[in-house]
């Protein structure tokens, strides 16, 4: 186990690295540049601007003053948010995204469970073609045409929640609901599929050959060997949700990460998208790391090798 996290602890490096290395060129090389304005600044402030972030360096400069920051934890100032480093900006937005993220998390997994069991046990009948409506409309239903009908019927219409900024569970149900509700429909429609391949398996034929009730079947032999492919899926699905979608945050005005990493493109504030890919880049890597030790807690025929 030790060999095995030590091994993947250096692909995880590896990654971070092609990451970091990837979206410095390719900011570098796209046309334009972090100041450029429909009204040009005189050459001389120009000039002064790029020696303060050191622009005005050859890129191999800059490249190593951007890894030798990463390896220091100082991801940079930022070119948009003057005396603010990047660092400080994803310590106060990150925890807002995160939290979004767990609770949408949370509604999915609570969500996606009883929908994928109650459409695998109720196969080929009118709930199972019922779950697998809402499932397909969960999914196909962009996130902010269901936050804006979210915000018209329960706050405007109704008045029960919230329609926007954060700082209460008042203000977190819509955003959460907005967020939670393609991936919830996604992992029941995975759990239903990898459920129904499973009960066509020996052992589940042997177990029903003992006389076990379907509800035993169903929950102790098929739940925990159907789990692999949820699992799979699992790692970047929470590393995309903790960070945060950039559409619900902007929709409900969340002051998350998603929304200044949009201000930041159109901005071309570089090291702040830098900072925020390096950030998403990190979880994302710790999420699958996570999901491969888990592999072998829920099925023990998987052993890390």
């Amino acid at each position: 186990m030790v060999r095995f996290l030590i091994k993947r602890l250096l692909h995880a490096l590896v990654v971070l690295w092609v990451v970091a290395s990837l979206t410095f060129f390719l900011l570098h090389i796209t046309p334009g540049g972090p100041f450029d304005r429909e009204r040009r600044l005189p050459p001389e402030v120009l000039a002064n601007v790029a020696a303060k972030y050191h622009l005005d360096e050859p890129w191999w400069n800059q490249y190593t003053r951007y890894l030798t920051g990463i390896v220091q934890g100082d991801l940079g100032p930022s070119y948009k948010y003057l005396d603010r480093n990047v660092r400080d900006i994803v310590a106060d937005t990150l925890p807002v995204s995160a939290s979004l993220g767990i609770f949408a998390l949370g509604f999915s997994l609570a969500l996606s469970f009883p929908v994928g069991l109650i459409a695998a046990y109720y196969r080929n009948s009118w709930t199972d073609r019922f779950c697998l409506f809402i499932a397909t409309l969960g999914i196909s239903v962009p996130t902010f045409i269901l936050g804006a009908l979210l915000i018209w019927l329960f706050s405007l219409q109704l008045g029960w929640f919230q329609a926007g900024r954060w700082g209460d569970i008042n203000s977190a149900v819509l955003p959460t609901a907005t967020l939670g509700a393609a991936p919830a429909a996604y992992l029941s429609y995975l759990l239903r599929s990898a459920i129904l391949d499973t009960l066509g398996e020996d052992f589940v034929r042997t177990a029903r050959a003992k006389g076990l009730k379907e509800t035993t079947v169903l929950f102790k032999h098929a739940l925990s060997n159907s789990l692999i492919p949820v699992l799979t899926v699992l790692g970047p699905l929470t590393a995309g949700l903790v960070t945060g979608s950039f559409v619900v945050e902007y929709v409900f005005a969340i002051p998350g990460m998603g929304r200044f990493f949009i201000t930041a493109v159109t901005d071309r504030d570089y090291p702040l998208i830098m900072g925020v890919t390096l950030v998403y880049t990190a979880l994302l890597v710790g999420a699958n790391l996570l999901v491969d030790l888990l592999y072998s807690f829920f099925d023990p025929r998987i052993k890390a090798q």
